[in-house]
């Protein structure tokens, strides 16, 4: 009779129960590696049947990356017999194909070749923290591309500096050297300037190579220098491996596997370039547009140079011609000079009769600016002569050259001409013509009884170009107080620009500065829409009438200047106002405008608005207002640019932060929610199995530890979720949260909070992550006995101070938390200060606008 199977417990139908029911994954494992026995969230999670499973190993379903891992796993715990591994994770392949992620706890029972295990899906908490990291990530990005950026602003200005200062060209070029160096982390890197011979001159080099500073090099072949000259733009090369030339050559024997170069330009031409090299790679594929920056500053330096090289000639060639030259210096009247040249000539050529004329614009004509002062009566200053036969000025007029007339009976001529010359017994003339920068100004003319000599054309065309040269310094010093007005007010304009004034305020000044500054009656800009209108940003009139008002919005139609520059996208005018269409039109006309100048605002490549200037005078506006009205256009260009950049930066930061944000409260919400929830749940199993009667006092114990290990794990996770984003941050505000906060620190610390009604969350979290920094920092660093936290609510904006009196010193600009905090303030558009003298404490100010 065979015997009866063992009566079932009711503590193994338990078991059975909590095996089936269990929301844990639950298997057992022989050491034959395959499943033995899988519970239902097991099936569930992985998506197969039991069948499946029991009957393929184990190792079929996990990822292929963790094989050799989980390999070693199984070996490991063949050796720890009896002992609980905890920690390990691996990936498994679900039936649908998708990956998850299983935190495994095994148990070895060697006499059974069991394996009893537990496993987790923890593929939510993987993902979070991928996402954390991502998100991470791009904080460390765009701090890193800041820094490049101020850096190498930091150098730009540095260089400019000395450019604005006419620093020499060699220390100019030395300190352009040390920045790339720095900046561009390029020590092989050279200036170069094309010579009209069509070789290449080194100028300044750096690093170790042939291309040392003195040494030329032929264009021949394919290089860099010749890609740079024949664009004149950018180039880089990296591979000279199969290029033809001598610099190609060079290039090779160097070893240098990668060289980029930027054209420096002066005055339209290719003057030279700026090239930097590498030997151990390729260099960053923005280095030739980096180098660019440097150039332009080059640039400006060495025009300026040539400039004052040429105004030194010209100084020195103006004193060598002595008394007439010292006149042209002290800038005396024209009348004055005039008279004195015509003494000059008149004692040079030996006759009391010389006279500068000059031409006039309305007709065939002269009119007496000079004469000798002997017959000065004869030729009256003012006087004005219509062209009469024999005149030797009308033909200078006619053919732009010197010209002779001879002796001829003056006695049948009427006129003012013959009968001066009649009286005064004049037999002979030569005249010179005064050519101003390529234009025929005047005539300078001797007069003689007696047949004037062959070379007194020529005597009288050096005194005639230096006579043109005092007249052209004249008009240039009218045009040079003009061109320093004109710097002047650009300075004061860029200066706005350069401290990122508000746009309002930079619109205004642009509009005041071209209005006094080209002597209008009306200033405005204007920015276009995209629904076909135009809003006034900012307007100036002369007499205090502002038109258009500011903020008003008008259609773009008609004849007009915006409707012209809006159609074309280049600078228009409108000579005559009369006649002009549209509203916006009209009113300017109805202010009293009759002529207007437009110029585009054009940022990055798109038109953006206009700047206009009008006046109310008849005649037009002189023909290069377009040209200094572009000048202040590209400073507000430059402007709005800086505007939308920083603007874009500013999102992107505040969308950085959000995303971090809402990863912390996903994975404090699904750690509350799912493994919170587990380990309560276990523990609630685990103390009801306590209570189950005649448990052996082992079983009791182990149960007891069970309890108290998922306590202390339950007591963990609600700390972690804590930090990650505490649930009294959302439950109750910011004051209980920062109250809660200050209780958890071992020094006091003292409150002094003005919060009481709910702000925007973004900004409670941003206040409690700053408190929490800064609070933590004290407490382990400043080795302080009190701390001070006051936030208060005043005018739309949160203001928080954190006092200690520590040790001082810190130093916002080392480690990544402050730096944090710092992004986290600046994308909501607040500010973070951090004063640390040492020995005197640390203030932090915070200011977070509400609103």
């Amino acid at each position: 009779m065979g015997s009866e199977p063992p009566p079932v417990l009711p503590s193994e139908r338990d078991l059975e129960s909590l095996f089936d029911l269990a929301l844990d994954l639950l298997t057992i494992v022989g050491f034959d590696g395959y499943f033995k026995r899988v519970n239902p969230a097991f099936e569930r999670v992985l998506g197969y049947s039991s069948e499946e499973l029991l009957s393929r190993p184990y190792l079929d379903f996990y990822h292929p990356d963790d094989l050799q891992v989980s390999r070693d796993l199984f070996t490991n715990l063949l050796l720890e017999e009896g002992k609980e591994i905890i920690g390990s994770e691996n990936r498994v392949i679900c039936a649908d194909g998708s990956i998850r992620w299983l935190e495994w706890n095994t148990r070895v029972v060697p006499h059974d070749r069991l394996m009893y295990c537990v496993a987790r899906d923890v593929t939510d908490r993987r993902t979070a923290e991928a996402e954390l990291r991502e998100a991470h990530r791009l904080v460390e990005d765009s701090r890193d591309e800041l820094r490049v950026l101020a850096e190498e602003q930091a150098a730009l200005r540095r260089v400019a500096t000395l450019v604005a200062a006419g620093r020499p060209a060699a220390e100019l070029f030395a300190a352009v050297g040390d920045e790339i160096s720095k900046v561009l982390d390029a020590p092989t890197h050279a200036l170069e300037r094309y010579d009209p011979d069509g070789w290449l001159t080194v100028i300044a080099a750096w690093g170790d190579s042939a291309f040392s500073a003195g040494t030329r090099w032929p264009l021949d072949g394919e290089s860099l220098a010749t890609a740079v000259y024949a664009t004149q733009r950018p180039a880089r090369i990296d591979d000279y491996s199969k290029l033809p030339g001598t610099l190609a050559a060079a290039v090779r024997a160097e070893g240098f596997v990668s060289i980029a170069g930027a054209p420096i330009v002066v005055r339209g031409k290719v003057w030279g370039l700026i090239s930097a090299a590498s030997r151990d790679g390729q260099l960053r594929s923005d280095t030739e547009t980096r180098l660019a920056h440097f150039t332009e500053l080059v640039a400006t330096a060495i025009s300026n140079t040539e400039s004052q090289a040429e105004v030194t000639r010209l100084a020195d060639e103006q004193s060598a011609l002595r008394r007439v030259a010292t006149l042209v210096a002290h800038g005396v009247q024209p009348a004055e000079l005039f008279a004195a040249v015509s003494d000059e000539v008149g004692r040079l050529v030996g006759t009391d009769s010389a006279t500068v004329m000059r031409y006039d614009d309305d007709g065939p004509a002269i009119t007496f600016v000079g004469a000798a002062s002997k017959l000065s009566d004869a030729y009256p200053v003012g006087a004005r002569w219509e062209f009469e036969d024999g005149m030797a000025s009308a033909e200078v007029y006619r053919t732009g050259r010197s010209a002779r007339g001879g002796a001829r009976d003056w006695s049948n001529l009427e006129g003012q001409v013959g009968e001066t010359h009649h009286r005064l017994g004049i037999v002979s003339t030569v005249a010179s013509p005064i050519i101003v920068e390529g234009r025929l100004w005047g005539v300078m003319a001797v007069q003689s009884q007696e047949p004037l000599p062959l070379d007194t054309d020529e005597r009288l065309e050096k005194f005639t170009e230096l006579l043109a040269t005092a007249i052209a310094n004249a008009e240039s010093r009218a045009g040079l107080t003009r061109l320093a007005d004109e710097q002047a007010a650009l300075r004061r304009v860029a200066t706005l620009v350069a401290r990122g004034a508000p746009p309002a305020e930079l619109f205004a000044a642009v509009s005041e500065e071209v209005g006094r500054l080209l002597r209008v009656d009306v200033a405005n800009l204007s920015r276009y829409e995209s629904d076909g209108t135009i809003t006034a940003l900012a307007a100036w009139n002369r007499t205090g009438n502002q038109f258009p008002p500011v903020g008003s919005r008008w259609p773009i139609a008609g004849k007009s200047i915006t409707a012209l520059v809006f159609a074309t996208g280049r600078s228009a005018r409108v000579d005559n106002y009369a006649d002009a269409s549209g509203a916006l039109a009209v009113g300017l006309r109805e202010t009293g405008v009759r002529s207007a100048v437009g110029t585009p605002i054009i940022v990055e490549g798109r038109l953006w608005g206009v700047m206009g200037a009008g006046s109310n005078l008849e005649q037009p506006m002189p023909m290069d207002t377009e040209a200094r009205l572009s000048s202040f256009t590209e400073l507000v260009a430059t402007a709005i640019a800086n505007a939308e950049s920083r603007e874009e930066l500013t999102a992107s930061r505040a969308r950085v932060v959000a995303a971090a944000d809402d990863t912390r409260r996903r994975l404090e919400r699904d750690l509350h929610d799912g493994i919170q929830q587990r380990l309560v749940s276990l523990a609630l199993r685990v103390r009801a199995a306590q209570t189950t009667p005649h448990l052996p006092t082992d079983i009791q114990a182990e149960l007891s530890h069970l309890v108290d290990g998922l306590g202390s794990a339950l007591e963990d996770l609600r700390e972690i979720s804590r930090g990650i984003h505490p649930p009294i941050l959302a439950e109750g505000g910011l004051r209980p949260a920062l109250r809660t906060l200050a209780r958890g620190f071992p020094v006091p610390i003292e409150l002094d909070l003005g919060v009481s009604e709910r702000l925007p969350e973004r900004v409670e979290v941003a206040a409690y992550y700053v408190a929490s920094e800064a609070l933590t920092n004290a407490v382990k660093h400043a080795d302080v006995s009190i701390v001070e936290l006051h936030a208060d609510c005043r005018d739309g904006v949160l203001e928080m101070v954190i006092r200690d009196g520590g040790i001082g010193g810190a130093d916002p600009s080392r480690g990544s938390g402050l730096i944090g905090l710092t992004d986290r303030v600046e994308a909501l558009g607040g500010t973070i200060s951090v004063v640390s003298p040492p020995g005197e404490g640390t203030s932090l100010h915070v200011r977070l606008p509400i609103t």
